[in-house]
């Protein structure tokens, strides 16, 4: 299982080479994120380890890159540095990232978080791949989203966020259920940023489609007529 790492500083490019090959995965190391993208399409990696600032192109923008090419748009990202602030990793993540790990590191917790992301990579794989609750569709394999026909544009995290509603219409999704399979268990940016993405997802969606999404007080939230 092929690796990509991107990541400028010789010392922990290292570390993380020596480390991931311990854990039984082949690794390709890149210093630039020009040069992971210029490889990425032929030799497609089944997951990429990207550090934020890179010399030339930064890793957000490297990533939203990745998202936007059809072959590999769906791989597994985790962001690995040193900005930890809350807003760095809500922007990481709204840009394309699955998970979000901040330096200093554990080895062993990032070789959890790797295993984590490639088995719901591995799950997500066999799911339906066209989801409708009244008036919305999402189309998985393109990430489009339409309401009565109308095409409408959302971050990564809220396609996602709306993504696992549809996917559970059923049922109520519990706050702390919603953030750990959209955002990762590992997440800590509290419900605050959960609450912010549904707000302006219905916002997007529209008044009378926004509406199907039911607030569930202290509990979560649900599609419902």
């Amino acid at each position: 299982m092929l690796l990509y790492v991107v990541e400028d500083d010789d010392n922990i490019r290292d570390l993380l080479c020596v480390a991931l090959q311990g854990f039984g995965y082949q690794v390709r190391a890149f210093e630039a994120a020009e040069d992971a993208l210029k490889s990425i399409e032929r030799d497609m990696p089944s997951l990429a380890v990207f550090d934020l600032m890179l010399p030339g192109m930064d890793g957000l923008s490297a990533i939203r890159k990745i998202r936007s090419m059809k072959q590999v748009k769906d791989i597994p990202i985790l962001i690995l540095t040193a900005k930890d602030r809350e807003t760095d990793k809500v922007m990481g993540l709204d840009g394309g990232a699955d998970d979000y790990m901040t330096k200093p590191f554990g080895v062993l917790e990032l070789a959890a978080r790797i295993r984590t992301l490639l088995r719901r990579s591995a799950s997500s794989a066999g799911k339906e791949e066209r989801l409708t609750f009244e008036s919305i569709t999402i189309d998985k394999n393109t990430r489009e989203v339409t309401e009565n026909g109308r095409k409408v544009e959302l971050t990564l995290k809220e396609f996602e966020l709306l993504s696992y509603l549809m996917e559970n219409q059923k049922r109520v999704a519990g706050r702390n259920e919603i953030l750990n399979q959209v955002w990762g268990y590992e997440f800590d940016g509290g419900t605050r940023t959960l609450d912010m993405h549904i707000r302006t997802l219905r916002q997007k969606l529209g008044e009378t489609s926004g509406s199907l999404i039911k607030t569930i007080r202290g509990v979560g939230y649900r599609l419902e007529k």
